[in-house]
């Protein structure tokens, strides 16, 4: 069996401090290998978002472990969480992108934290993989002169732009009709076969529930032990 990516041994997170503190994630187990497409379901403020930011490394997880491509996170340094985070992509419910950028610039705007590239060939993989997301005639487009799902589009060659180890979607296809939001999906899983990167996504769309390799199911900050196939939906939120 391959080595997980994505490594969590009892993972518990709390917000706040004091008489204030809250418990918002319980003993969560969860190993996730290269190349798998994992979604994650359950209702609204049930910690789906919370436990995405701590594998992210946009927070620094507080107890247990949590171990990403062999690194522990757990306790984490500012500058740890910063190089940790060079192995991800980003895909959210808001597009994020920056009005007053091209998509060309937007998407550029993956590589150039990895500061590892010349200009020229920045400009290449940005058009390359724009390209790709069937965007080559909007490269020099502004995001207020696209649709919403070339805008999620746009999103998703930013995230994969660098060939990260790890995609985390939230929510990726919330604010899209279902043919965009089906073609966002299936454009996310082809890129993400094709560089062999791992997907951990948050979802709500029962519409996409098939692309999974396999499903898990958070319920009042706990994942649920037993994970399903993508053949067998979880229970309705």
């Amino acid at each position: 069996m391959k080595d997980p990516v994505i490594s969590i041994r009892h993972l518990d997170h709390y917000f706040g401090h004091g008489r204030l503190r809250k418990q918002v994630l319980f003993d969560i187990h969860l190993d996730i290998t290269a190349g798998e497409i994992v979604l994650m379901t359950g209702p609204s403020g049930s910690g789906k978002t919370t436990l995405l930011t701590l594998v992210g490394g946009l927070r620094a997880a507080q107890n247990g472990s949590l171990k990403i491509l062999g690194q522990e996170l757990t306790g984490a340094k500012e500058k740890e969480l910063v190089q940790a985070r060079r192995h991800n992509g980003y895909i959210f419910q808001a597009h994020n992108l920056h009005r007053s950028l091209t998509a060309l610039q937007n998407v550029k705007m993956g590589l150039e934290v990895t500061g590892t590239r010349s200009p020229q060939e920045m400009v290449e993989q940005a058009t390359t993989i724009l390209n790709q997301v069937g965007l080559g005639d909007h490269i020099h487009y502004y995001p207020d002169d696209l649709s919403g799902g070339q805008k999620q589009r746009v999103a998703i060659a930013r995230a994969l732009v660098s060939h990260p180890a790890i995609v985390l979607a939230d929510e990726p296809t919330a604010a899209l009709d279902s043919k965009s939001g089906r073609d966002v999906v299936n454009l996310m899983q082809t890129l993400a076969k094709e560089q062999g990167c791992t997907i951990l996504l948050v979802t709500h769309d029962n519409r996409i529930l098939d692309v999974a390799d396999r499903i898990v199911h958070m319920e009042d900050g706990r994942l649920e032990t037993n994970t399903l196939t993508a053949e067998a939906p979880p229970k309705a939120a």
